[in-house]
């Protein structure tokens, strides 16, 4: 695998995926706006080196964001093999064995499986070539983003976030956003989901103060298992061992006693304390395609700051899908399949999260179904299970679909009865979610399609030829209904949809999603995005006659079930998108390409992040 980011850099170029830019650029929104056109662009576009920032520093981007990147990024040829490799190992190791000889045949696997636990290693590693202490650890030497116009301020957006359980020692390796304060503080935006956010209770609770480590590039496979959806108290460096099918060389951080992988770039060394009052933190342009809203949050204290002498500075950008994320989480959605059909459903035959979804909002299955009930079984066991309990809306497919075949879903979802194959529940959400009025709880709806035979025989939906708005429905978009069964209406706030739809006989359809007026000629993948992202099916999907009503409108606070407060989807300002216009050809990064941002700023509640 990779000795260094620089050296996934030249592979990047070798294969013809990387653009080089050689311009000075700013870190503050340019490199962001650059980004985003690259990461919308066909296929996810390329990867990104910046040669000159305004820190001497080169920043990378988008270096994951395709599939074949994020293949190179952890050295395979396509992401199939990894799957294929974990059914293996899984296979060979916990099937039934009846001879000695077919035990003896585990042994292999097992000594190589022993091969990608972390070593620990004495000295310093190569990212500690320069070591920068006492006012010399400044945060402000390095190319941090400010990615969007009403960002709270710059944000380390890749940070691998090594901490300790306070009672066992474990490690664990998470990645959470951290605002730059100033040259010696960040925000740790660690939710109270997950396990750093656990750690630092066991620290409070013990009084003590909480020994934290930031590592910045490296082999890509840190990266990718720092995010990845690994079972608590389970080591992400084993999991890039797995991945490098070599073990992670660890040394000791400086200033405390996490251990670190000696060939990343950069380390930001420091702790929390837990007896200090949190800081506000936020917004952020988010990956959910809105600004994140202002919250508390603990404060980083900065001990140290070390680099490799040729580090390069690694850096996402997170908004309106598809972005990077996207890719990663294809990723994981290949490679934890095995675990997830093993642990928890047997019955689940595949899964895939549509890049609409923003990872968790949409999840598609399919599933080997023998008895009545065990759709709702199996769906109910995912919303309990890790990361898939953030889910919003999910859809069963048969056993033997293809459910990344958009095609074989629309005849599905267009044959479902909607008044019978429907699961309800409420459960966690992601604390980002903006749509519902109770933070990090919502609704969760399953559409079961799985004892559905997509060619069988359906009605024709008998539809007035020309419907004119009324009741507030100011347009109304039939290019779905026969394919889908869906109909798409655009509506003012107060509106009486219902009195439309059944006016109407679009009662009679299986779906109705309601827009605000705003979003009217958006692609249908927009719309998508949208429509899942600013729901509640507690609150917004409602029976009328045989169709299920979704109401994606904004959600104006003050509104009894509404949130208090309601975000701005994320775009670029006017005046960084005419900048990167009037400088496209210095860049010399190829054809034109017009910011994403235009289509969305009409989209926009307010030229401020939110209403309060």
């Amino acid at each position: 695998m990779y000795k260094s980011l620089a050296d996934y850099i030249t592979r990047l170029e070798s294969a013809g995926e990387l653009v080089r830019i050689g311009t000075p650029v700013s870190s503050v929104e340019e490199i962001a706006e650059i980004t985003d056109r690259f990461s919308k662009a066909e296929g996810g576009g390329k990867a990104l080196l910046f040669e000159h920032t305004d820190s001497g520093f080169p920043v990378l981007t988008n270096m994951m964001g395709s599939e074949r990147r994020i293949a190179l990024a952890l050295g395979v040829e396509s992401l199939d093999e990894l799957p294929q490799r974990i059914d293996a190992m899984l296979k060979g190791v916990l099937s039934p064995k009846g001879s000695l000889l077919e035990k003896m045949r585990v042994l292999p696997l097992l000594a190589d499986a022993a091969k990608w636990f972390p070593k620990r290693v004495k000295g310093r590693g190569a990212c500690q070539q320069v070591v920068l202490m006492g006012e010399d650890a400044d945060i402000n030497r390095l190319p941090v983003l400010k990615c969007w116009p009403s960002d709270g301020g710059r944000f380390v957006t890749l940070p691998m976030v090594g901490t300790l359980d306070p009672e066992t020692g474990v490690r664990n390796v998470g990645m959470y956003r951290m605002q730059v304060f100033d040259g010696k503080t960040t925000g740790m935006h660690w939710h109270i989901h997950k396990t750093g956010a656990r750690h630092y209770e066991g620290y409070k609770a013990q009084g003590r103060k909480m020994p934290v480590t930031v590592t910045l590039g490296g082999d890509p496979a840190y990266i990718f298992s720092a995010t990845a959806p690994m079972p608590d108290n389970m080591d992400e460096y084993l999991l890039a061992g797995f991945l490098r099918r070599k073990p992670v060389r660890l040394v000791k951080s400086l200033t405390n006693d996490v251990w670190i992988p000696e060939d990343c770039d950069f380390v930001i060394e420091g702790y929390v304390d837990p007896a200090e009052e949190k800081v506000v933190e936020g917004p952020f342009g988010d990956h959910t395609g809105f600004y994140s809203l202002t919250d508390l949050y603990p404060k980083f204290h900065i001990t140290a700051i070390t680099h490799r002498h040729d580090a390069v500075y690694p850096a996402t950008l997170v908004g309106i899908p598809p972005q990077e994320d996207a890719y990663i989480g294809k990723a994981s959605e290949k490679i934890f399949l095995a675990p997830i059909r093993l642990a928890i459903q047997p019955e689940i035959e595949d899964m895939t999260m549509p890049f609409e979804g923003t990872a968790h909002n949409i999840v598609v299955i399919s599933l080997r179904k023998r008895y009545q009930g065990q759709s709702a079984k199996v769906v109910q066991s995912l919303w309990g299970a890790g990361q898939m309990m953030f889910n919003k809306y999910m859809i069963a497919l048969p056993g033997g679909v293809d459910v990344r075949d958009n095609a074989t879903l629309a005849a599905l979802l267009r044959r479902v009865d909607t008044s019978n194959n429907i699961v309800r529940s409420e459960g966690i959400y992601d604390v980002l979610d903006h749509a519902t009025a109770t933070n990090g709880y919502g609704g969760k709806l399953a559409i079961d399609a799985t004892d559905i035979e997509p060619q069988s025989s359906v009605e024709p939906y008998a539809l007035a030829e020309n419907i004119e708005p009324s009741e507030g429905v100011t347009a109304i978009l039939t290019d779905y209904v026969e394919a889908w069964g869906v109909v798409v209406l655009f509506a003012e706030e107060g509106a009486d949809v219902e009195a439309f739809v059944r006016k109407n006989g679009l009662d009679r359809v299986n779906y109705v999603v309601v827009f605000d007026s705003r979003a009217e000629g958006l692609p249908a993948g927009d719309l998508v995005w949208l429509g899942a992202a600013n729901s509640d099916p507690r609150r917004d999907v409602r029976q009328v006659g045989r169709a299920l009503v979704l109401d994606a409108r904004s959600k104006r606070p003050g509104v009894e079930g509404n949130p208090a407060r309601f975000p701005n989807v994320v775009t670029a300002s006017p005046a960084t998108i005419a900048l990167v216009d009037s400088r496209w050809e210095e860049y010399g990064c190829g054809e034109f390409l017009p910011s994403p941002s235009l289509r969305y700023r009409q989209l926009l509640l307010s030229e401020s992040e939110q209403w309060e």
